[in-house]
């Protein structure tokens, strides 16, 4: 397992906690610069994108672990040989800004892990880590999350996504392939809800969300209703209802719980009952 960082800086402390968690079961590698840090990046670009392209093209590792979200990977996203998992499989494991390396894993049709990253773990309780090494020690025991669901309707298809503004900031880049028939995972964190309106309208308007067969929401944790107290979940509602089933209150994201979702995998959303199995045989 090799860490990186190629997003932002990091609390040292709960990354050195992680790792030594991390390393009492797997042998654990990462640079020497992993720690380098400049204003809000964990180093300049040319620093992060060698660091990951690096690991992506060595096949001895068999997974690739972010270090922390934050910024700092789309900077980078368009350089990075990700076309090396198509003959060096591994996984891809973390959350937030890394949703880009997420998407980019959808684009070549690899599977990844959309899951804890080492500063999370470094301060996630048992249980969370239990559940963390079950989904990449064993990806194909399924896993149901459950939540509310705003729509009728039971649903199969590709788990894809993650955080919503990086798919809208992806889409932007003209980096947004989202399979037809996929089931979208959508969570954000300090978005208030007018902004996360503008996200979806313009992912609407771009046409990515015409052929999306259901929606997995999960915490849009501190996003503000705003001066018009309009909440996050009158937008979401009012903007995806019509298109497909949907789940919401599921337990992933910036808040505790974050369960671990297996993206790239064959899902079931079934709104009639509030759930998401993850991954499913059907």
């Amino acid at each position: 397992m090799h860490v990186v960082a190629p997003s932002g800086p990091f609390d040292r402390s709960l990354v050195l906690r992680g790792l030594g968690w991390l390393s009492e079961r797997y042998r654990v590698t990462y640079r020497r610069d992993l720690f380098a840090r400049e204003g809000f990046l964990a180093g300049d670009d040319e620093r992060r994108l060698d660091e990951l392209s690096t690991a992506l093209r060595d096949p001895d590792i068999a997974a690739v672990l972010a270090a922390r979200g934050g910024h700092g990977l789309t900077r980078i996203v368009a350089s990075v040989p990700f076309g090396e998992l198509i003959t060096k499989p591994k996984w891809l494991v973390g959350f937030s800004d890394p949703t880009a390396w997420h998407l980019e894993a959808t684009r070549v049709g690899v599977a990844s892990l959309h899951a804890a990253n080492v500063v999370a773990l470094g301060r996630a309780d048992s249980r969370s880590r239990s559940e963390w090494l079950s989904a990449l020690e064993q990806p194909a025991h399924s896993r149901t999350l459950r939540g509310e669901g705003w729509t009728r309707g039971r649903v199969c298809g590709l788990l894809v996504g993650g955080n919503l503004t990086l798919i809208a900031m992806m889409a932007a880049a003209g980096r947004l392939s989202l399979p037809s028939g996929c089931i979208l995972a959508m969570e954000d964190v300090t978005e208030t809800s007018y902004r996360i309106d503008r996200m979806l309208a313009v992912l609407k308007l771009g046409g990515h969300l015409d052929n999306v067969a259901g929606f997995a929401l999960g915490q849009f944790t501190d996003c503000s209703p705003g001066s018009f107290n309009v909440s996050a979940d009158d937008v979401l509602r009012e903007q995806l209802s019509n298109l497909a089933p949907v789940v919401a209150h599921l337990e992933f994201g910036h808040s505790l719980p974050n369960r671990p979702l297996t993206l790239g995998a064959t899902a079931v959303l079934d709104a009639d009952q509030g759930l998401l199995i993850t991954p499913s045989s059907m």
